[in-house]
């Protein structure tokens, strides 16, 4: 399935923001984090970081909103940064050290923000969330970047400084070893999860500070 990006804010709301409006920046952070803060969660699924993430990305937007010069939608320039973030931060010399961390990671993916649905189909969901986080990072991404997100190779590929054959490969092995992780009988691209997390509320107003 592919998420539908939220429709974007009126331009008059941007071109506030772009003068400075704190109401304007408030109003960007409450109708784009939920959705950005799902993007950056399904790229380095550990919650806390991915907080952490989300409110670095914001103050990246707010910093730089004034060079958004309209071409295209703003809430796809949006995540763009957001994904440039994640794989920055999947990149870092930082979280390579911390692959020791892995016990805890598999802990935070097991606490799944998922909340059943009342029939069968919370087991085949289980399934394939378990199995994107037996994927390794880069793997992941470029599935829910391309099955999810919508990004074309083209796109994906220079995400990572790479070709669009570079995102086909990835994508073909990922569906491979998904395939292989699965039941018998279960789609690959079939069950992603339909209930969102949502992004700490709390912390919106630190986007001015």
């Amino acid at each position: 399935m592919t998420y539908q990006p939220s429709p974007d804010l009126d331009a008059s709301v941007i071109a506030a923001a772009q003068a400075g409006d704190e109401r304007a920046h408030a109003a960007i952070y409450a109708h784009y984090a939920n959705r950005l803060f799902t993007l950056i969660y399904r790229l380095v699924p550990r919650r806390a970081q991915a907080e952490d993430l989300l409110q670095e990305v914001f103050v990246d937007v707010l910093r730089s909103v004034k060079t958004f010069a309209g071409a295209g939608s703003f809430g796809g320039w949006l995540r763009s940064i957001a994904v440039n973030k994640c794989l920055s931060h999947l990149r870092s010399p930082w979280r390579r050290r911390m692959l020791w961390l892995g016990d805890e990671l598999q802990a935070d993916n097991r606490n799944s923000f998922v909340v059943p649905p009342l029939d069968g189909a919370f087991a085949a969901q289980r399934d394939m969330e378990t199995a994107l986080q037996r994927l390794s990072p880069i793997a992941r991404s470029v599935v829910w970047l391309h099955d999810v997100e919508g990004y074309t190779h083209g796109e994906i590929g220079s995400f990572f400084g790479r070709t669009a054959s570079f995102s086909k490969s990835q994508l073909a092995r990922a569906h491979e070893r998904l395939r292989e992780l699965l039941t018998a009988g279960e789609a690959v691209d079939s069950s992603y999860s339909e209930v969102l997390p949502c992004a700490p509320a709390a912390q919106s107003a630190s986007i001015n500070s």
